[in-house]
């Protein structure tokens, strides 16, 4: 009955800067649909090739045409920046949702609040870098922004899902870091309604 969320097409934006793991995000998310039966297309764009580079990824689910997300219709943004999120602002539809790595206490800017709004555009941040620092693998915050993502309802995948890929694809040496981080992540989510900032 769950896999019926993802029926319809999805595009999917994931963006950051090089070595925060966007491609390894990516990966989860698009070997999570196959698992459960959907059609997966993706591509990414890098900008600076080294690292600390813009990465973008473009995610689509179900029968869709090409594999780039077009400006304006993406239904969910993960961004493991916040300069890159705004950056990556236009790819969002109305009503889309964005998923930010970013300081509770000032996210969103004022103007881009603004932009949020007018878009009906509902958001979530979290301050998935000091939740990874706080566990000690720094540069796993891309699987504590994904848990805090898996906490809420209408995401094309569950929590359990998202889960059982990690254990997966993860190399044995850092399964069980790697299920700690994102599963700290979603209980920071848990219970908490999109178009709130979670704070630590």
């Amino acid at each position: 009955m769950e896999r019926d969320r993802a029926v319809k097409p999805t595009n999917i934006i994931l963006t950051g800067l090089g070595g925060q793991g966007i491609l390894f995000m990516t990966r989860i998310l698009a070997q999570t649909a196959l698992d459960n039966g959907h059609n997966v297309i993706g591509a990414e764009t890098h900008g600076m090739a080294q690292r600390g580079g813009s990465v973008v990824s473009h995610l689509r689910l179900g029968e869709v045409q090409g594999s780039l997300v077009q400006a304006g219709t993406a239904h969910l943004l993960l961004a493991l920046d916040e300069h890159e999120g705004y950056r990556n602002l236009s790819f969002l539809s109305r009503k889309g949702r964005l998923f930010v790595n970013a300081n509770a206490n000032h996210f969103p800017s004022e103007d881009v609040k603004v932009f949020l709004e007018k878009r009906e555009i509902v958001y979530g941040a979290v301050p998935a870098a000091v939740m990874a620092q706080e566990l000690g693998v720094p540069r796993s915050s891309n699987l504590a922004l994904l848990g805090f993502f898996s906490a809420f309802s209408e995401n094309p995948f569950t929590f359990r899902e998202i889960l059982q890929t990690i254990e997966k694809i993860s190399p044995d040496r850092s399964k069980e870091i790697n299920r700690k981080v994102f599963e700290a992540g979603h209980q920071k989510g848990k219970g908490n309604s999109v178009g709130f900032v979670i704070d630590c």
